[in-house]
């Protein structure tokens, strides 16, 4: 028996002695778990505070490619404005230099038909000078054939009268 209470003591005392440090152990293992649980919410908190930052991120970024998109859609309707405009401007030009160059080419016409009739009369007026000098050359020859047919006839008269004398002398000399 005294083994036996020897044995119970010492179980008592060890008992005594391991359930403070079981106790220990165990709040220990309630402060761990604690913490576990601390860190754990810690962590979704900023697993959940990057989402939402990611999801604010991702929302600007929407935002932003909305903008650009906005942006790039007005430049490009603007670009086809001014190309439009300078397509109009152009045909404009077009039509007035064309306008122009139908304008010069009726006055180059008239030009020439007017060039054409001014060579047409200054024809006609060399055509009657000519005519005109061929008949005065013709009425001068036709002068000077008259006034030779008649100093022809004079000198015929006059040889006539020549040889009438001579032969009148010749027969008063005889």
């Amino acid at each position: 028996m005294k083994n036996f209470i020897f044995s119970a003591f010492a179980l008592t005392a060890a008992t005594f002695t391991f359930v403070p440090t079981a106790n220990a152990a165990e709040t220990v293992n309630n402060i761990q778990s604690t913490r576990l649980e601390f860190l754990e919410n810690q962590t979704k908190a900023v697993e959940d505070i990057q989402a939402t930052r990611l999801d604010f991120l991702e929302n600007q970024t929407k935002t932003v490619e909305d903008i650009q998109a906005t942006r790039l859609d007005f430049l490009e309707n603007q670009t086809k404005a001014v190309e439009d405009i300078q397509a109009t401007r152009l045909d404009f030009l077009e039509n007035q230099t064309k306008a122009v160059e139908d304008i010069q080419a009726t006055r180059l016409d008239f030009l020439e038909n007017q060039t054409k009739a001014v060579t047409d009369i200054q024809q006609t007026r060399l055509d009657f000078l000519e005519n005109q000098t061929k008949a005065v050359s013709d009425i001068q020859a036709s002068r000077l054939e008259f006034l030779n047919n008649q100093n022809k006839a004079v000198e015929n008269i006059q040889e006539t009268r020549l040889e009438a004398l001579n032969t009148s002398t010749k027969s008063a000399a005889n």
